[in-house]
């Protein structure tokens, strides 16, 4: 129940950013870096439908798709995320309707508005959920094709509304949506790397049980032994190999310091990690 707690308070939090992200920053100034979002700013410029009621329309149907392909697990979650994404936007569109931009700097309000959506997708990516909309269509890209970025997928999926963009805005305004999906792109695919960043990690040691011990119990992570020999003092020795994520590490290295052990470690980041305890690539 507390993991699924977590799970959902995370991607309410996610959603929470990427509301706002959308209504002050996006919307107003007709932005359109792709999604359902992206298509909103251009069904409300063309007809007299809201942005929030054809976000909310289109990602039903998005659902649906996702229910189909994904499975039911990531329906639930996409399901709820979207549900929230458009009673936020419903919301503030009450409660604080604008009539343009919040500024008069584009390229401030471009910013803010491409980091907050990126930030908060990544964060729903990892959980694995989605907001919903272009993303549930650049999940299923990323699974049944050889691309195995997300980022790529969604860049790839929201290039159109992008070019629509040249035809119903200004020149300028499709400019910035370009640039804007870009960025998004980057900092989606940054922002992952980041929240999956685990470390390899390197033990020569004298005592290997303590460090195993600790490894297996406290920490439930697996662990690889061998002796050696150094090859300075040809005294023996053990090499102790794992992987661990950045807080686990960190708790094995206070261990090592707190119980004075005689060992050299050495970490290294990556985030390609494939195998029991670790549920993505």
């Amino acid at each position: 129940m507390m993991k699924y707690a977590r799970q959902y308070v995370l991607i309410t939090l996610s959603i929470s950013i990427m509301s706002v992200g959308v209504y002050f920053f996006k919307f107003p100034n007709n932005f359109v870096f792709g999604g359902v979002t992206g298509t909103a700013a251009l069904v409300a410029k063309l007809t007299p439908m809201s942005a929030s009621a054809f976000s909310s329309a289109a990602n039903i149907v998005l659902l649906v798709v996702g229910f189909i392909f994904l499975g039911r697990e990531f329906a639930m979650t996409t399901g709820y995320a979207s549900l929230v994404m458009s009673a936020e936007l419903m919301v503030l569109e009450k409660i604080c309707p604008l009539s343009g931009p919040l500024s008069d700097q584009p390229m401030l309000d471009l910013i803010f508005a491409i980091a907050l959506p990126a930030i908060a997708s990544a964060l729903l990516f990892n959980v694995g959920a989605s907001s919903g909309g272009t993303d549930v269509i650049a999940l299923i890209v990323e699974k049944y094709t050889h691309i195995h970025s997300i980022a790529a997928a969604l860049f790839l999926t929201d290039l159109f509304m992008v070019v629509a963009a040249c035809f119903v805005f200004d020149l300028y305004t499709a400019l910035y949506s370009f640039v804007g999906l870009t960025v998004k792109s980057l900092v989606i695919d940054a922002v992952l790397e980041k929240i999956k960043m685990c470390k390899a990690i390197l033990i020569v040691c004298d005592e290997k049980d303590p460090i195993c011990d600790f490894v297996m119990r406290k920490l439930v992570r697996g662990a690889t032994y061998t002796p050696c020999f150094g090859a300075y003092t040809n005294k023996p020795h053990y090499i102790i190999y794992t992987t661990l994520t950045r807080h686990e590490a960190d708790l094995l290295q206070d261990f090592i310091h707190k119980e004075h052990l005689n060992a050299f470690m050495s970490m290294l980041s990556t985030t390609e990690v494939f195998g029991k305890g670790f549920n993505h690539a």
